[in-house]
């Protein structure tokens, strides 16, 4: 059962709210607290000491703050998974955090349960935006436009990019599809290129956005 636990990673400024969520935390079976942070440099220095699974980190802190530790760990093209816990619902912040990586945005008063489940569902590949948070996003994307781009995939680039929104890997999706994963690898580039996007996160949420997610 070991093996199966999540590494959580608390990067927040304040400590009450990092004794809180590691109080909760604690109690669940599968999901282990490793270290905590209190900036943004420290986050990233933990995450690199640690390797946690998934980091728990709040987006306004003094000093280096959560966008551009987000920055930082994917240009040290770190593994771990990032779920942004903040009480900022502005979509100036929310936006800047996606697109710099992060793999889920929820708000400090989510419940306690819901928190776990969003860490686990992080740790499996999803992309996890609650409703306020997706509702935003489709706001800007209602005014800024971006749909047109997706009639340049093909029908295989599209079933490869609901595969990718599910959290599956190109091994997984080249068994789905009966593919091999080189081919997978391509269609993955062109969906990235087509949609100008930089990562596979970014084009799960773009899924999510334009209900071509499964």
């Amino acid at each position: 059962m070991a093996d199966k636990t999540i590494k959580v990673l608390l990067v927040d400024d304040h400590q009450v709210v990092r004794r809180g969520l590691r109080t909760f935390l604690e109690v669940q079976d599968d999901i282990e607290v490793v270290g905590e942070a209190s900036d943004g440099a420290g986050g990233v220095a933990e995450a690199e000491a640690l390797r946690p699974d998934v980091i728990l980190m709040d987006v306004k802190m003094p000093g280096t703050d959560g966008i551009e530790a987000l920055r930082r760990l994917r240009e040290l093209d770190h593994p771990a998974r990032v779920l942004v816990v903040t009480s900022f619902t502005e979509q100036r912040t929310v936006v800047p955090a996606l697109r710099a990586g992060a793999s889920g945005y929820v708000y400090k008063d989510i419940d306690p349960d819901a928190l776990a489940g969003a860490i686990r569902s992080v740790h499996a590949g999803h992309v996890l935006l609650q409703p306020e948070v997706a509702g935003a996003l489709l706001a800007q994307e209602d005014t800024g436009g971006g749909t047109g781009r997706g009639s340049t995939l093909t029908e295989r680039e599209r079933e490869v990019l609901g595969l990718i929104a599910d959290g599956r890997s190109n091994r997984e999706i080249a068994r789905a599809l009966v593919l091999s994963e080189k081919t997978v690898k391509t269609h993955v580039s062109n969906i990235l290129m087509k949609l100008d996007l930089s990562d596979r996160t970014q084009a799960a949420l773009w899924a999510v956005r334009h209900g071509a997610a499964g």
